[in-house]
Protein backbone atom coordinates (compact mmCIF):
# COMPACT_ATOMS: atom_id res chain seq x y z
CA UNK A 1 0.00 0.00 0.00
CA UNK A 2 2.81 2.38 0.11
CA UNK A 3 4.53 4.28 2.84
CA UNK A 4 5.68 2.51 6.36
CA UNK A 5 3.16 -0.29 8.16
CA UNK A 6 0.64 1.53 10.57
CA UNK A 7 1.17 -0.72 13.25
CA UNK A 8 -0.85 -0.65 16.91
CA UNK A 9 0.64 -2.63 18.83
CA UNK A 10 -1.34 -4.00 21.77
CA UNK A 11 0.08 -3.49 25.36
CA UNK A 12 0.96 -6.78 26.91
CA UNK A 13 1.88 -7.26 30.72
CA UNK A 14 3.92 -10.30 31.92
CA UNK A 15 1.28 -12.67 32.12
CA UNK A 16 -0.42 -12.08 28.68
CA UNK A 17 3.26 -11.90 27.05
CA UNK A 18 3.61 -15.25 28.84
CA UNK A 19 0.77 -16.70 27.23
CA UNK A 20 1.09 -15.54 23.81
CA UNK A 21 5.14 -16.87 23.71
CA UNK A 22 3.36 -20.35 24.61
CA UNK A 23 2.01 -21.54 20.78
CA UNK A 24 2.03 -25.16 21.75
CA UNK A 25 -0.93 -24.64 24.40
CA UNK A 26 -2.78 -22.51 22.64
CA UNK A 27 -3.17 -24.60 19.08
CA UNK A 28 -3.71 -27.40 21.67
CA UNK A 29 -6.51 -25.45 22.81
CA UNK A 30 -7.90 -24.24 19.68
CA UNK A 31 -7.33 -27.69 18.05
CA UNK A 32 -9.84 -29.32 20.87
CA UNK A 33 -11.87 -26.84 21.95
CA UNK A 34 -12.56 -25.03 18.15
CA UNK A 35 -12.48 -20.91 16.76
CA UNK A 36 -12.77 -18.95 17.87
CA UNK A 37 -11.99 -19.23 21.58
CA UNK A 38 -11.88 -16.99 24.58
CA UNK A 39 -9.11 -17.61 27.58
CA UNK A 40 -9.33 -15.80 30.71
CA UNK A 41 -6.71 -15.40 33.53
CA UNK A 42 -8.45 -14.89 37.03
CA UNK A 43 -5.52 -14.23 38.49
CA UNK A 44 -4.83 -11.28 36.73
CA UNK A 45 -8.16 -9.92 38.29
CA UNK A 46 -6.96 -10.39 41.59
CA UNK A 47 -3.68 -8.15 40.84
CA UNK A 48 -5.92 -5.14 38.87
CA UNK A 49 -7.92 -5.08 42.26
CA UNK A 50 -4.54 -4.44 44.26
CA UNK A 51 -3.90 -1.75 42.25
CA UNK A 52 -7.11 -0.16 42.72
CA UNK A 53 -7.25 -0.96 46.31
CA UNK A 54 -4.03 0.87 46.87
CA UNK A 55 -5.95 3.91 45.27
CA UNK A 56 -8.11 3.44 47.83
CA UNK A 57 -5.31 3.56 50.63
CA UNK A 58 -3.54 6.36 49.50
CA UNK A 59 -6.42 8.36 50.09
CA UNK A 60 -7.35 6.66 53.42
CA UNK A 61 -10.63 6.17 52.09
CA UNK A 62 -13.00 2.95 52.64
CA UNK A 63 -15.62 1.20 50.83
CA UNK A 64 -16.04 -1.13 48.31
CA UNK A 65 -14.85 -2.26 44.41
CA UNK A 66 -17.89 -3.78 42.45
CA UNK A 67 -16.66 -5.70 39.27
CA UNK A 68 -19.39 -5.04 36.28
CA UNK A 69 -20.71 -8.39 35.68
CA UNK A 70 -21.77 -7.37 32.75
CA UNK A 71 -18.13 -6.84 31.34
CA UNK A 72 -18.00 -10.20 31.16
CA UNK A 73 -20.28 -13.87 31.63
CA UNK A 74 -17.20 -16.11 32.81
CA UNK A 75 -17.80 -18.22 35.68
CA UNK A 76 -14.11 -18.28 36.38
CA UNK A 77 -13.68 -14.77 36.65
CA UNK A 78 -16.26 -14.11 39.18
CA UNK A 79 -15.08 -17.45 41.48
CA UNK A 80 -11.70 -15.44 41.43
CA UNK A 81 -13.31 -12.20 42.83
CA UNK A 82 -15.31 -14.56 44.95
CA UNK A 83 -12.20 -15.64 46.88
CA UNK A 84 -11.04 -11.80 46.92
CA UNK A 85 -12.35 -9.20 49.52
CA UNK A 86 -14.02 -7.22 46.23
CA UNK A 87 -18.24 -7.23 45.44
CA UNK A 88 -20.00 -7.40 42.08
CA UNK A 89 -22.63 -5.28 39.87
CA UNK A 90 -25.40 -7.10 38.71
CA UNK A 91 -27.59 -5.75 36.19
CA UNK A 92 -30.35 -8.46 35.46
CA UNK A 93 -31.63 -11.87 36.98
CA UNK A 94 -29.36 -14.35 35.68
CA UNK A 95 -26.30 -12.01 36.66
CA UNK A 96 -27.62 -12.04 40.01
CA UNK A 97 -28.14 -15.90 40.17
CA UNK A 98 -24.92 -15.83 38.81
CA UNK A 99 -23.41 -14.15 41.52
CA UNK A 100 -24.87 -15.73 44.65
CA UNK A 101 -23.80 -19.33 43.36
CA UNK A 102 -20.28 -18.23 42.19
CA UNK A 103 -20.14 -17.35 45.81
CA UNK A 104 -20.22 -14.19 46.70
CA UNK A 105 -22.40 -13.02 49.84
CA UNK A 106 -25.52 -10.20 49.20
CA UNK A 107 -23.60 -7.76 51.33
CA UNK A 108 -20.76 -7.90 48.15
CA UNK A 109 -23.21 -7.37 45.50
CA UNK A 110 -25.07 -4.04 44.18
CA UNK A 111 -28.03 -4.26 41.47
CA UNK A 112 -28.03 -1.79 38.94
CA UNK A 113 -29.48 -1.55 35.69
CA UNK A 114 -32.93 -1.85 34.38
CA UNK A 115 -35.18 -3.85 36.62
CA UNK A 116 -37.91 -6.36 36.03
CA UNK A 117 -40.21 -7.60 39.33
CA UNK A 118 -38.57 -10.91 39.61
CA UNK A 119 -34.93 -9.38 39.86
CA UNK A 120 -36.36 -6.72 42.46
CA UNK A 121 -37.96 -9.55 44.30
CA UNK A 122 -34.51 -11.70 44.49
CA UNK A 123 -32.36 -8.28 45.04
CA UNK A 124 -34.79 -7.84 47.99
CA UNK A 125 -35.11 -11.38 49.30
CA UNK A 126 -31.23 -11.73 49.45
CA UNK A 127 -30.87 -8.17 51.02
CA UNK A 128 -28.77 -7.15 47.90
CA UNK A 129 -28.40 -3.46 47.94
CA UNK A 130 -30.28 -1.75 44.87
CA UNK A 131 -29.37 1.06 43.06
CA UNK A 132 -32.61 2.94 42.24
CA UNK A 133 -33.09 4.67 38.67
CA UNK A 134 -36.16 6.64 39.35
CA UNK A 135 -38.68 7.12 41.84
CA UNK A 136 -41.04 4.86 40.15
CA UNK A 137 -38.87 1.74 40.70
CA UNK A 138 -38.42 3.08 44.59
CA UNK A 139 -41.98 2.33 44.80
CA UNK A 140 -42.07 -0.59 43.16
CA UNK A 141 -39.18 -1.42 45.58
CA UNK A 142 -41.25 -0.68 48.57
CA UNK A 143 -44.64 -2.63 47.42
CA UNK A 144 -42.64 -5.79 46.89
CA UNK A 145 -41.03 -5.00 50.25
CA UNK A 146 -44.36 -4.67 52.27
CA UNK A 147 -46.77 -7.68 49.74
CA UNK A 148 -43.83 -10.21 51.07
CA UNK A 149 -42.86 -9.18 53.88
CA UNK A 150 -39.23 -8.95 53.02
CA UNK A 151 -36.49 -7.50 54.73
CA UNK A 152 -35.96 -4.29 55.29
CA UNK A 153 -34.17 -3.53 51.50
CA UNK A 154 -30.62 -1.18 51.57
CA UNK A 155 -31.08 1.44 48.71
CA UNK A 156 -29.08 4.02 46.73
CA UNK A 157 -30.16 6.25 44.69
CA UNK A 158 -28.59 7.01 41.67
CA UNK A 159 -28.37 10.53 39.68
CA UNK A 160 -27.92 12.33 36.55
CA UNK A 161 -27.79 15.55 35.06
CA UNK A 162 -25.15 17.35 37.53
CA UNK A 163 -24.57 21.11 36.93
CA UNK A 164 -21.07 23.02 38.00
CA UNK A 165 -21.62 26.65 39.70
CA UNK A 166 -19.68 28.88 38.29
CA UNK A 167 -18.15 28.50 34.97
CA UNK A 168 -21.05 26.14 33.47
CA UNK A 169 -20.28 22.52 32.94
CA UNK A 170 -23.07 20.12 32.08
CA UNK A 171 -22.72 15.86 32.57
CA UNK A 172 -23.90 14.34 29.69
CA UNK A 173 -27.36 13.37 29.18
CA UNK A 174 -28.01 9.51 30.51
CA UNK A 175 -30.92 7.21 30.88
CA UNK A 176 -29.85 5.85 34.19
CA UNK A 177 -30.64 8.10 37.04
CA UNK A 178 -32.90 10.70 38.15
CA UNK A 179 -32.07 14.35 37.26
CA UNK A 180 -30.33 16.13 41.19
CA UNK A 181 -32.91 18.73 39.98
CA UNK A 182 -35.72 16.34 40.90
CA UNK A 183 -34.21 14.89 44.00
CA UNK A 184 -36.48 16.48 46.46
CA UNK A 185 -39.44 14.28 45.71
CA UNK A 186 -37.25 11.41 45.38
CA UNK A 187 -35.95 11.88 48.96
CA UNK A 188 -39.45 12.77 50.29
CA UNK A 189 -40.30 9.06 48.98
CA UNK A 190 -37.59 7.81 50.84
CA UNK A 191 -38.69 9.23 53.77
CA UNK A 192 -42.46 8.25 53.15
CA UNK A 193 -41.02 4.01 52.50
CA UNK A 194 -38.35 4.86 55.51
CA UNK A 195 -39.98 1.60 57.26
CA UNK A 196 -39.08 -0.55 54.05
CA UNK A 197 -36.11 0.88 52.41
CA UNK A 198 -32.82 2.26 54.35
CA UNK A 199 -31.15 4.83 51.97
CA UNK A 200 -27.67 3.53 52.15
CA UNK A 201 -26.20 6.62 49.56
CA UNK A 202 -26.19 8.25 45.88
CA UNK A 203 -24.92 6.78 43.38
CA UNK A 204 -24.00 8.18 39.28
CA UNK A 205 -23.21 6.10 36.25
CA UNK A 206 -21.89 8.65 33.48
CA UNK A 207 -20.81 6.92 29.87
CA UNK A 208 -17.62 9.53 29.33
CA UNK A 209 -13.84 9.64 29.99
CA UNK A 210 -13.87 13.20 30.97
CA UNK A 211 -12.55 13.49 34.48
CA UNK A 212 -13.74 16.94 34.81
CA UNK A 213 -17.66 15.72 33.90
CA UNK A 214 -17.47 12.80 37.03
CA UNK A 215 -16.01 15.20 39.15
CA UNK A 216 -19.01 17.50 38.81
CA UNK A 217 -20.88 14.47 39.36
CA UNK A 218 -19.08 13.63 42.87
CA UNK A 219 -19.72 17.07 43.61
CA UNK A 220 -23.13 16.52 43.20
CA UNK A 221 -23.30 13.80 44.77
CA UNK A 222 -22.09 15.27 48.22
CA UNK A 223 -24.53 18.06 47.64
CA UNK A 224 -27.44 15.38 47.69
CA UNK A 225 -25.96 13.80 50.39
CA UNK A 226 -25.78 16.89 52.75
CA UNK A 227 -29.53 17.69 51.98
CA UNK A 228 -30.38 13.93 53.15
CA UNK A 229 -28.75 14.99 56.23
CA UNK A 230 -30.33 17.72 57.08
CA UNK A 231 -33.81 15.34 56.28
CA UNK A 232 -32.91 13.44 59.22
CA UNK A 233 -31.38 10.53 56.89
CA UNK A 234 -28.53 8.71 57.51
CA UNK A 235 -26.48 7.75 54.54
CA UNK A 236 -23.27 6.70 54.37
CA UNK A 237 -21.82 5.99 50.86
CA UNK A 238 -21.35 7.34 47.37
CA UNK A 239 -21.56 4.71 44.00
CA UNK A 240 -19.19 6.93 41.43
CA UNK A 241 -20.03 3.95 38.83
CA UNK A 242 -17.26 3.24 36.12
CA UNK A 243 -15.82 4.13 33.39
CA UNK A 244 -12.08 4.31 34.36
CA UNK A 245 -10.79 3.06 30.71
CA UNK A 246 -8.09 0.86 29.91
CA UNK A 247 -4.59 1.71 28.04
CA UNK A 248 -4.79 -0.83 25.19
CA UNK A 249 -1.89 0.14 23.56
CA UNK A 250 1.81 -0.47 23.94
CA UNK A 251 3.30 3.16 21.71
CA UNK A 252 1.02 6.35 21.99
CA UNK A 253 3.06 7.42 19.07
CA UNK A 254 1.52 4.94 16.87
CA UNK A 255 -1.81 6.10 17.82
CA UNK A 256 -0.89 9.43 17.57
CA UNK A 257 0.25 8.11 13.81
CA UNK A 258 -2.61 6.11 13.01
CA UNK A 259 -5.19 8.88 13.98
CA UNK A 260 -3.30 11.40 11.77
CA UNK A 261 -3.14 9.30 8.50
CA UNK A 262 -6.59 8.34 9.04
CA UNK A 263 -7.62 11.93 8.36
CA UNK A 264 -5.56 12.03 5.62
CA UNK A 265 -6.87 9.04 4.45
CA UNK A 266 -10.36 10.42 4.25
CA UNK A 267 -9.00 13.72 3.05
CA UNK A 268 -7.98 11.69 0.14
CA UNK A 269 -4.73 13.05 0.82
CA UNK A 270 -3.21 9.03 1.17
CA UNK A 271 -4.62 5.27 -0.04
CA UNK A 272 -7.70 4.52 2.16
CA UNK A 273 -7.01 2.80 5.14
CA UNK A 274 -10.30 1.04 6.00
CA UNK A 275 -12.15 -1.30 4.18
CA UNK A 276 -14.49 0.39 1.62
CA UNK A 277 -12.92 3.97 2.72
CA UNK A 278 -14.74 3.45 6.08
CA UNK A 279 -13.93 6.52 8.54
CA UNK A 280 -14.83 5.68 11.59
CA UNK A 281 -17.28 9.12 11.73
CA UNK A 282 -15.05 10.97 9.72
CA UNK A 283 -16.06 12.35 6.70
CA UNK A 284 -14.82 15.06 2.90
CA UNK A 285 -17.11 17.60 2.26
CA UNK A 286 -15.53 19.20 -0.44
CA UNK A 287 -12.39 19.39 0.55
CA UNK A 288 -13.68 19.98 4.71
CA UNK A 289 -12.96 17.11 7.45
CA UNK A 290 -16.47 17.20 9.19
CA UNK A 291 -17.87 14.63 11.91
CA UNK A 292 -16.28 13.54 14.86
CA UNK A 293 -13.53 10.21 15.24
CA UNK A 294 -15.98 7.75 16.49
CA UNK A 295 -13.02 5.50 18.38
CA UNK A 296 -11.60 4.78 21.54
CA UNK A 297 -9.02 6.63 22.94
CA UNK A 298 -6.96 3.29 22.79
CA UNK A 299 -3.46 4.59 23.91
CA UNK A 300 -4.40 6.06 27.46
CA UNK A 301 -1.56 6.45 30.14
CA UNK A 302 -4.05 7.86 32.55
CA UNK A 303 -6.51 4.70 33.30
CA UNK A 304 -7.72 1.95 35.58
CA UNK A 305 -6.53 2.93 39.27
CA UNK A 306 -4.43 5.72 37.72
CA UNK A 307 -7.79 7.61 36.36
CA UNK A 308 -9.41 6.74 39.76
CA UNK A 309 -6.18 8.55 41.75
CA UNK A 310 -6.52 11.22 39.45
CA UNK A 311 -10.15 11.75 40.09
CA UNK A 312 -9.96 11.46 43.61
CA UNK A 313 -7.41 13.99 43.49
CA UNK A 314 -9.41 16.94 41.50
CA UNK A 315 -10.56 19.86 43.08
CA UNK A 316 -14.40 20.18 44.44
CA UNK A 317 -14.57 23.53 42.68
CA UNK A 318 -17.87 24.22 44.08
CA UNK A 319 -17.03 23.31 47.38
CA UNK A 320 -13.72 25.23 48.64
CA UNK A 321 -11.53 23.55 45.95
CA UNK A 322 -10.56 20.86 48.62
CA UNK A 323 -9.80 17.51 46.86
CA UNK A 324 -12.51 15.38 46.60
CA UNK A 325 -11.12 12.50 48.28
CA UNK A 326 -10.55 14.61 51.28
CA UNK A 327 -14.12 15.44 51.20
CA UNK A 328 -15.44 11.97 51.41
CA UNK A 329 -13.07 11.11 54.47
CA UNK A 330 -14.28 14.24 56.30
CA UNK A 331 -17.60 12.71 56.22
CA UNK A 332 -17.14 9.58 56.88
CA UNK A 333 -18.18 8.62 53.66
CA UNK A 334 -17.67 4.78 52.04
CA UNK A 335 -16.70 5.44 48.31
CA UNK A 336 -17.72 2.46 46.18
CA UNK A 337 -16.65 1.57 42.29
CA UNK A 338 -18.03 -0.21 39.67
CA UNK A 339 -14.89 -1.18 37.79
CA UNK A 340 -16.02 -3.59 34.16
CA UNK A 341 -13.34 -3.12 31.51
CA UNK A 342 -10.09 -1.72 34.04
CA UNK A 343 -11.04 -4.13 36.62
CA UNK A 344 -10.29 -6.85 33.75
CA UNK A 345 -7.49 -4.95 31.92
CA UNK A 346 -4.85 -7.50 30.31
CA UNK A 347 -7.79 -10.64 32.01
CA UNK A 348 -8.42 -12.32 28.67
CA UNK A 349 -7.17 -13.30 25.22
CA UNK A 350 -9.69 -14.28 22.03
CA UNK A 351 -8.09 -16.87 19.75
CA UNK A 352 -9.28 -17.02 16.22
CA UNK A 353 -7.75 -19.31 13.45
CA UNK A 354 -6.77 -18.61 9.97
CA UNK A 355 -9.09 -20.52 7.19
CA UNK A 356 -8.09 -18.58 4.34
CA UNK A 357 -5.28 -15.93 2.87
CA UNK A 358 -6.39 -14.48 -0.35
CA UNK A 359 -4.27 -12.37 -2.47
CA UNK A 360 -5.61 -9.22 -4.36
CA UNK A 361 -5.06 -7.50 -7.34
CA UNK A 362 -2.80 -4.39 -7.88
CA UNK A 363 -0.53 -4.83 -4.15
CA UNK A 364 -4.12 -4.31 -2.32
CA UNK A 365 -4.47 -6.29 1.41
CA UNK A 366 -4.70 -9.56 1.64
CA UNK A 367 -7.98 -10.78 2.00
CA UNK A 368 -7.86 -13.07 5.45
CA UNK A 369 -10.65 -15.62 6.20
CA UNK A 370 -10.94 -15.95 10.02
CA UNK A 371 -12.92 -19.33 12.04
CA UNK A 372 -15.00 -16.21 13.69
CA UNK A 373 -17.36 -13.93 13.43
CA UNK A 374 -17.70 -9.76 14.12
CA UNK A 375 -18.93 -10.34 16.83
CA UNK A 376 -16.96 -12.86 18.38
CA UNK A 377 -14.08 -9.89 18.82
CA UNK A 378 -16.06 -7.38 19.22
CA UNK A 379 -13.15 -5.05 19.57
CA UNK A 380 -14.56 -2.60 16.65
CA UNK A 381 -18.16 -3.07 18.16
CA UNK A 382 -16.53 -0.54 20.73
CA UNK A 383 -14.40 1.51 18.61
CA UNK A 384 -10.92 0.04 20.10
CA UNK A 385 -8.41 -0.55 17.64
CA UNK A 386 -5.19 -2.68 17.99
CA UNK A 387 -3.33 -5.63 16.17
CA UNK A 388 -3.60 -9.01 16.81
CA UNK A 389 -0.35 -10.87 17.23
CA UNK A 390 0.24 -13.46 14.67
CA UNK A 391 0.81 -17.54 16.71
CA UNK A 392 1.77 -19.48 13.84
CA UNK A 393 0.98 -23.15 13.35
CA UNK A 394 5.05 -23.88 13.15
CA UNK A 395 6.38 -21.48 15.91
CA UNK A 396 9.95 -23.08 15.58
CA UNK A 397 9.34 -21.90 11.68
CA UNK A 398 8.10 -18.53 11.93
CA UNK A 399 7.66 -17.05 15.19
CA UNK A 400 5.28 -15.41 16.92
CA UNK A 401 5.42 -11.45 15.45
CA UNK A 402 5.14 -8.32 17.33
CA UNK A 403 6.24 -4.81 16.70
CA UNK A 404 8.93 -2.97 18.89
CA UNK A 405 7.45 -0.20 21.20
CA UNK A 406 11.72 -0.31 21.97
CA UNK A 407 12.37 0.02 18.62
CA UNK A 408 10.64 2.92 17.04
CA UNK A 409 7.75 3.06 14.62
CA UNK A 410 6.88 -0.25 12.21
CA UNK A 411 10.11 -2.42 13.85
CA UNK A 412 8.87 -6.24 13.74
CA UNK A 413 10.37 -8.68 15.87
CA UNK A 414 9.73 -12.20 17.11
CA UNK A 415 8.23 -12.60 20.91
CA UNK A 416 10.33 -13.15 23.43
CA UNK A 417 10.96 -17.60 23.59
CA UNK A 418 8.99 -18.13 20.10
CA UNK A 419 11.93 -18.65 18.09
CA UNK A 420 12.13 -18.80 14.21
CA UNK A 421 12.66 -15.42 12.22
CA UNK A 422 11.45 -11.89 12.18
CA UNK A 423 13.15 -10.96 8.43
CA UNK A 424 9.90 -11.75 6.67
CA UNK A 425 8.66 -8.76 4.96
CA UNK A 426 4.91 -6.83 6.47
CA UNK A 427 1.57 -7.37 4.93
CA UNK A 428 -1.77 -5.17 4.86
CA UNK A 429 -4.68 -7.57 5.43
CA UNK A 430 -8.04 -6.80 5.75
CA UNK A 431 -9.69 -9.46 8.24
CA UNK A 432 -12.90 -11.03 7.41
CA UNK A 433 -15.64 -13.54 9.51
CA UNK A 434 -16.77 -16.69 8.71
CA UNK A 435 -20.74 -15.40 7.91
CA UNK A 436 -22.30 -14.92 4.11
CA UNK A 437 -22.37 -11.07 4.97
CA UNK A 438 -20.52 -8.14 3.25
CA UNK A 439 -20.35 -6.73 6.77
CA UNK A 440 -18.74 -9.28 8.49
CA UNK A 441 -15.33 -7.51 9.38
CA UNK A 442 -13.63 -8.51 12.16
CA UNK A 443 -12.06 -4.83 11.70
CA UNK A 444 -12.57 -2.48 9.01
CA UNK A 445 -8.99 -0.92 9.00
CA UNK A 446 -6.43 -2.48 7.36
CA UNK A 447 -4.40 -4.46 9.62
CA UNK A 448 -0.43 -4.64 9.63
CA UNK A 449 1.09 -7.66 10.36
CA UNK A 450 4.85 -7.95 10.43
CA UNK A 451 4.73 -11.39 8.19
CA UNK A 452 2.34 -13.13 6.16
CA UNK A 453 -0.09 -15.32 8.13
CA UNK A 454 -0.50 -18.91 6.39
CA UNK A 455 -3.82 -20.62 7.01
CA UNK A 456 -3.67 -22.96 10.67
CA UNK A 457 -1.95 -19.81 11.87
CA UNK A 458 -3.73 -18.05 15.03
CA UNK A 459 -4.56 -14.65 15.20
CA UNK A 460 -4.83 -13.63 19.40
CA UNK A 461 -6.82 -10.97 20.10
CA UNK A 462 -5.27 -9.29 23.51
CA UNK A 463 -7.46 -7.67 26.52
CA UNK A 464 -10.55 -8.75 25.13
CA UNK A 465 -12.02 -9.50 28.88
CA UNK A 466 -13.45 -6.38 29.07
CA UNK A 467 -17.17 -5.92 26.99
CA UNK A 468 -15.71 -7.37 23.97
CA UNK A 469 -15.40 -11.23 24.46
CA UNK A 470 -19.22 -12.03 24.73
CA UNK A 471 -21.05 -8.94 25.11
CA UNK A 472 -21.87 -9.32 21.55
CA UNK A 473 -21.87 -12.60 20.63
CA UNK A 474 -24.76 -14.27 18.89
CA UNK A 475 -24.49 -17.91 17.09
CA UNK A 476 -25.95 -16.28 13.93
CA UNK A 477 -26.35 -19.00 10.97
CA UNK A 478 -25.88 -21.91 13.57
CA UNK A 479 -21.93 -20.30 13.54
CA UNK A 480 -20.39 -21.45 17.42
CA UNK A 481 -20.40 -18.55 19.87
CA UNK A 482 -16.61 -18.81 21.69
CA UNK A 483 -16.16 -21.26 24.63
CA UNK A 484 -13.89 -20.08 27.18
CA UNK A 485 -11.34 -21.90 29.29
CA UNK A 486 -9.44 -20.67 31.90
CA UNK A 487 -5.71 -20.29 32.29
CA UNK A 488 -3.15 -19.54 35.48
CA UNK A 489 0.54 -20.47 36.09
CA UNK A 490 1.43 -23.10 38.24
CA UNK A 491 5.18 -23.80 39.13
CA UNK A 492 5.98 -22.00 35.67
CA UNK A 493 3.84 -23.96 33.60
CA UNK A 494 0.40 -23.01 31.93
CA UNK A 495 -2.58 -24.71 33.48
CA UNK A 496 -5.99 -24.48 31.82
CA UNK A 497 -9.65 -26.00 32.20
CA UNK A 498 -12.83 -25.50 31.27
CA UNK A 499 -13.59 -21.92 32.41
CA UNK A 500 -17.35 -23.38 34.30
CA UNK A 501 -14.65 -26.01 35.83
CA UNK A 502 -12.99 -23.01 37.43
CA UNK A 503 -12.50 -22.71 41.30
CA UNK A 504 -10.14 -20.70 43.14
CA UNK A 505 -8.34 -23.57 44.72
CA UNK A 506 -5.66 -25.54 43.32
CA UNK A 507 -5.03 -28.44 41.58
CA UNK A 508 -8.36 -28.24 39.93
CA UNK A 509 -10.06 -31.36 39.22
CA UNK A 510 -8.91 -32.58 35.28
CA UNK A 511 -6.98 -29.28 34.39
CA UNK A 512 -4.16 -29.82 32.06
Amino acid sequence: MGGQPLYLEPRLESRLRSLLTSPELLHTLTDALGSPLNLVVPDQLADNLRQFRAVYGTHHLSGQVFLAHKANRSSALLRRLAATDAGVDVASLGELQHALGAGLTPDRITATGPKNPEFLWLAARTSVTVSLDTRGELEQLARLVRRHALPRARVLLRLSGFEASGVRVLTRQSRFGTAVRESAPLLGAVERHADVLDLVGVAYHLDTTSPTEKAVALEGCLRVLEECRSRGLRPRAVDIGGGFGVNYLADGGQWERYTTELTEAVLGIRPPLTYGGHGYGLRNEAGTLRGTLGLYPAHRPVAGARYLDELLSHPAASLGGRPLAALLLEHLYDLHTEPGRALLDQCGVTLTKVLEVRDQEADGPLHLRLAAKADDVALEEHGVLMDPVVVPRDPAGRGAALTDPAGGDAVPRVLPGAGGDAGTEPVAVHLFGSRCLESDLITRRTVFLPRRPAPGDLLAFANTAGYCMDFHATRAQHQPAARKVAVWQESGRWRWCLDDQYWPTTPVGGAQ
